[in-house]
This record gives C-alpha cells, structure tokens and sequence, in this order.
C-alpha cells in the first residue's frame, strides 16, 4: 500500500446509507402568489436554452447600454458575461426604486439593543446618503473606479451605505468580516492593495459594546508589514457624538465620518456607467493555504445572478418585509441581504447583534413587530433557537410565507422544528447550498413548483447542470449510494471571475481536477470543482456531505485549516499544529488543536498561548474548543500527519486501521489523553450520524 492510498480514501467507494425522507408539499396560498409558479420557466432553462437563458435574469436589471455578447468563453475558464453591456450596481439598487417611490422602506435597522429605537431607511434617503457618502469618498478619499477599499463594519445600516457609495463610483469593496482580527484584516488590505479603510468605533454583542477600531491599528500594522500603507482611515461612529474604543484616533489618518460628511451634504454624484464584466467587489474565502482567496465578483452578472434567484428563490415581491439574519460580511449578506432584494425594491431588514439576546424570543418579537414575512437563517442559528427556546415562536404572532436556510447542512430533525415550529406549517423553506465562489444559489428547490425534502437541498436550481464524479472523473450515478465529488458542468451568471491577483491559483482550485482539455474553449470541458462531498438519491436531489478539502465549517463560517495551523505555528514553542473539525449539536463544527512542542520547550501555558495565537491572527470565531498538547502526532511514512486519525480521537470515533503509520502506537496514547481530558470534563460522546462518520473518515484526504 502506498502513503497515498493510507491517506486518501476516494469519494466513490464511500458507502452511503441515507434513510430517504418523506417530500413536504408548498403551502396552496404560497403557490398561488408566487413568482415562479408555472412549470413552464423549467422548460427556459434547458441546457439547450444555455447561455441565452440567463438573459431573463439580466432582464430585471436597468442597463445603460444592452449587451452583445451572453457568455463569451474565448478565455477559459475566465468566463465573461454580458460582453458590450453597460450598468450601475448601486443605480439598479436604489436610484430606479427612489425615483419611482421614494417613501417606500428600503432598509429597516433593527440595534441589539431593545430600548434603542428601530431605524428605517427609505429608498429616498438612502440615495441621499449614498450620494453624499460617494461624494466623500471620491473628493475626499481620491477614490476613483477600479480602486480598491477594504472594510471592516459591523451589522449596522452605514454598512450597505458605504458598499453602494463605492458600486456607485466603480470602487472595488471588500468587506471583512467585522467578527475577524485585525490582523486578518490587515491581510486582505494587503492583498487587495486597498489605500482606505472605513470601519467603526464599535458595536453591541450580547448587549456589550466591542471595541472595534482597536482592531484598525492591528490592521494597518499587519498591512505595512505586508508592504500596503494606508493612507486614510474613516471612522464611524456607533452613537453620534461619542466614541465607543479606547483606541487613540491618529491625526492626519484617521477620520470621524460624522465631521467630514457635512461638508457633502446634499451633493450628487451620479453613477458612473460600468462594463458589466468590471469588478464589483472582493469577498475574501478561507483556502487549503494560509492566503485567502480574493473572490472576484462581476458588476454585470453577478447583480443578475443574485437579482434572478432572489425573486424566484427567495420570491421576493416588492412589498415583502424580507429578513435575511446573516451577517453582511460574508456572501449571503452580499446577495441575499443588500444586492439581490434591493435590485427588488424590496425592504431588507438588517439586525446588529445575536439572535438569543436578551432571550431566545427575540428573532420572532422582531418578526412580529416588522411585519416579516420572509425569514433567512442559518442551521447553526436554528439549532441554537431549538435548543435554547423551542417553544418561543409558538408566543409570537407573526407569519412567514417562506424561510430559508442557508451555509451547511441541516439535519432533518433540526428542518422538521424549523418547518413545524418556526414557519407553524405554513411556510416553505429552500435549503440551499453555495458558496462564496458562486455568488448565488446553485442547489435548492424551486418553491413552489418543487416539494421540499429534509435534509436534502434538492435538485439544481434553474440553468445550473451539476454532476457528480468519482476521483478518476466517472460519474457517479443518482440512485447509486455512492459518493462523489459535486461539479458543475456549465458557466453561470454568478460565478467568481477570478481569484483576485491569483489567476493560476483560481484555475488550480477550481478547474484543473476535471479539466478535459487545457486548451479547449468548449465550456463543457471545464467541469466547476465545488470541493463539497454529495450524494444524489434518484429522484435528482443532492444531500451536501461538507467539504473535501481542509475547511471546516464552523456556524457558517469556512476555516482553512491550513490559516488555523499556521496561526498555531507563530508560537515559537510549537512543531508541528493540525486543526480538526468536532461535531457540535449548535454550531455544527467546532475546531479542535492537537499541537506538539520543540524539544526542551516548556509545555506550560502552551494551550492559552495557541489560542491567542489563533484570535490574534484570525479572529474569536475560530477559537479551538480544546488544544491538546500531544508528544508526536500520527503520520504516514513519508510524514504527512494523519488528521482522519486525530479528528475520529475528537470525535470518539473509531481510529480504523492505524498498522500502515510509520507510529500506530502513539494513537491510543492519545486517545487515552484526549478523551479522558474530555470525559472529565463532561464532553461525552455524541452519537454520530452516517454523513458525520462519513466526513471523519475523509477528513484530510486532500492532502
């Protein structure tokens, strides 16, 4: 046997015995006012309708001049859409819903804080304040289109604001997570070769009020380290008039946006016209590498993509109260918060803090009080509602229409509490499954034209043709019980352009495992490698297993390993760090460390040292449950560390066959140390599902 075979076992020959469920069928008052409730839209986009269909979705928008060219694939895989065409993001967003109803509610601002009032934007007002805050950063800042400008901000309305001021001009934004340190921050200003930061003093978590410019002179620091030097920093402020950090405002860098505003007030910045295949954001992703991917967005296709599946996805009328309750900082904020219901006309609902405070009746006291009627969660979030208040939505008078759920997979038990309790049976859900790659949904059913099944996303959506391959590119048959790797087999509106100053990189991720012909420009040959596990059951829905590679997917949230152990790393102490995923009842996945130590080193304080390590350098989400200190590590004989094996000791999974390891006799050393640390203090052994056996075993084969 060889070192490969030890450590990699392939997608196809993975049993998988799912229990089929039973199919939920839409609601007949959902179906009657949906906006895709004819069969015949299925019939508009068959593959031999491809690429003209996607026209349907640019037809939503407003284009200053109309395309020549649907998908020009001369380049591959570097697809561009919408050739010739001309529009603006932010014009398409706002400025046609404020000029044809400016009162109506474009925004409604709902702070952690239940004694603070709730603030609602109209599309009127928020063409006035995107205007003036596009006229500050254009005569202010210097910023002009093809510019890059990092922020880093929290849930709060100024948010979307400043992410259309900058779609307004043709600035390249690129939102970090505000959850993330500085130092990551500091690495994607670097990257992305951002000259301006806008962030904010801070903001409410758990009723507490964070520092959150602190993190801006981490930021700067880690991005001169890098070469980048900023030369403004823009500063928000929470609450007008105080300054919420303790962190000391820089003279001639750093700016309060509330005293440079008003020198703009009222100015009008007209939206500058953009080709449809420019740039209009970066949205940073976890990689097998300790870089991040710099996922490159389009102006033209993307806004399509996201508008298309927001209206027949998510049905999204005009006079919908629409709450999506991720976070704008990652992808479903990008689509599914501000670009695809604004280009609606709809009102989105944005919420600054956690959905349990002050108590877990608080996400339907808002729905009850706003008048929602379409609700967009994540699993981890449902899971946390179920488990914290599962009788709390039953107090509530409110009444979705329809809900979603959206970053992971949802176990069937969790989707039936969501269906029965949550949505009180009247509802439809969509369990879609993407990713920040894809820049809108690639797998869900179509609402009202499809019947829901738990657990299952369901078929592919509208004008995407997935398949599922073996590691030799076989197909991997629905009906089989096999597994596979998800591909994509044709282009779509929404795909990343690139991996931002990293063009070999994106087709190495993406495009080189199933590439038929390097030269081919035919787009059939150019299979999208999802990096997701999945198993198609015969009636064509697809179950998502996770990933393949090495991220782990905490509460919604990708991890690349690789960051994980090279933050670990940074303690000189430290030798060797491997990251593991642990099965969570909440957050789905939580991360575990197993790290062994130079020789000489002292192991005292080597837990709290690496997990400073990893907040300082990523952020408190990624905080390990547990590092474990080990003597060695398990390894293969050419030395590769074999995290399936540590990841089943977290899991109290069984090891499997552990004889071919250059050092089988340092796994039950571990196991004994790991799990009776664990027992003693009180972390029993969860029972695993098949899906999760599934994932342990595969956990690390992409090395």
């Amino acid at each position: 046997m060889t070192d490969s075979q030890e450590t990699e076992v392939s997608e196809a020959q993975i049993a998988v015995h799912w229990r089929e469920e039973e199919y939920y069928q839409p609601p007949p008052a959902f179906v009657a006012q949906a906006n895709a409730n004819d069969p015949a839209i299925f019939d508009r986009f068959t593959e031999d309708k491809f690429p003209g269909c996607f026209t349907e979705y640019a037809d939503l928008l407003t284009w200053d001049r109309r395309w020549d060219t649907v998908l020009d694939t001369s380049s591959p895989p570097f697809w561009k859409w919408f050739v010739g065409g001309r529009l603006n993001a932010c014009y398409n967003c706002v400025d046609r819903h404020a000029q044809a109803d400016p009162g109506k509610t474009a925004v409604i601002f709902v702070p952690e804080l239940e004694s603070d009032e709730v603030v609602r934007v109209s599309y009127g007002d928020l063409l006035r304040q995107v205007s003036e805050f596009a006229a500050l950063l254009r005569d202010f800042c210097g910023l002009r289109a093809g510019d890059r400008v990092t922020l880093h901000m929290p849930m709060v309305p100024e948010l979307p604001v400043v992410m259309l001021a900058c779609a307004r001009l043709g600035v390249i934004h690129s939102q970090v997570f505000a959850g993330f340190s500085g130092h990551a921050c500091g690495t994607r200003i670097a990257d992305s070769g951002s000259r301006v930061l806008i962030t904010m003093d801070g903001y409410y978590r758990a009723g507490a009020m964070l520092d959150h410019k602190a993190k801006a002179d981490e930021a700067l620091e880690e991005a001169a380290r890098q070469g980048q030097e900023v030369d403004k920093v823009l500063v928000w402020r929470r609450r007008p008039g105080e300054y919420a950090s303790q962190a000391p405002m820089q003279a001639g860098r750093d700016f309060f946006v509330d005293e440079i505003l008003p020198r703009y007030a009222g100015a009008t910045v007209e939206p500058v016209s953009m080709d449809a295949t420019a740039p209009l954001f970066l949205m940073y992703t976890s990689g097998t590498t300790g870089r991040p991917k710099g996922a490159q967005h389009s102006t033209g296709g993307y806004l399509a993509y996201v508008t298309g599946t927001s209206k027949y996805y998510q049905d999204i009328h005009p006079d919908d109260v629409y709450w999506c309750m991720a976070d704008i900082g990652w992808i479903t904020g990008h689509s599914y918060i501000v670009y695809g219901p604004l280009a609606l006309g709809t009102t989105t609902v944005i919420y600054e803090g956690v959905p349990n405070y002050p108590d877990a009746g608080r996400p339907w006291r808002i729905a009850q009080q706003l008048g929602v009627n379409i609700f967009h969660t994540s699993p981890t979030s449902i899971r946390m509602l179920r488990k914290v208040g599962p009788e709390e939505p039953k107090k509530y008078d409110y009444h979705f229409k329809h809900m979603t759920t959206v970053g992971e997979p949802i176990e069937p038990e969790v989707w039936r509490w969501y269906h029965s309790e949550v949505g009180k049976g009247e509802a439809v859900i969509v369990d879609t499954w993407w990713q920040t790659e894809t820049g809108g949904f690639l797998g869900s059913t179509l609402p009202a034209l499809q019947p829901m099944k738990p657990g299952s996303c369901g078929p592919a959506v509208l004008g995407i043709y997935p398949v599922i391959y073996d590691e030799d590119g076989n197909q991997v048959p629905a009906g089989s019980g096999r597994a596979g790797n998800i591909c994509i087999r044709n282009p779509w509106p929404g795909i990343m352009q690139t991996i931002w100053g990293q063009p070999e990189r994106f087709i190495d991720v993406y495009y080189r495992k199933y590439n038929k012909d390097p030269q081919s420009t035919d787009w059939r040959d150019w299979p999208y490698f999802a990096g997701d596990g999945a198993v198609q059951a015969a009636d064509g829905y697809f179950r998502i297993l996770g990933r393949v590679d090495d991220v782990i997917n905490v509460a919604g949230h990708r991890l690349g390993t690789k960051e994980l152990e090279s933050a670990a790393l940074t303690g000189p102490e430290v030798a060797e760090a491997a990251a593991v995923p642990v099965m969570d009842d909440i957050r789905g996945r939580v991360v575990e460390m197993y790290v062994s130590l130079k020789p000489g080193a002292p192991g005292e304080g080597a837990e709290e040292k690496v997990t400073a390590a990893i907040e300082t350098e990523i952020g408190k989400i990624a905080r390990p449950k547990n590092v474990w200190v080990v003597a060695d590590m398990p390894k293969t004989r050419s030395g590769k560390i074999m995290r399936r094996v540590i990841a089943s000791v977290s899991n109290f999974a069984d090891v499997g066959d552990v004889t071919t390891l250059a050092n089988p006799e340092v796994v039950e050393s571990i196991r004994r140390q790991v799990q009776s640390a664990k027992l003693a203090k009180g972390e029993l052994p969860r029972e695993l599902s098949e899906a999760e056996y599934e994932e342990i075993s595969r956990y690390g084969a992409a090395e």
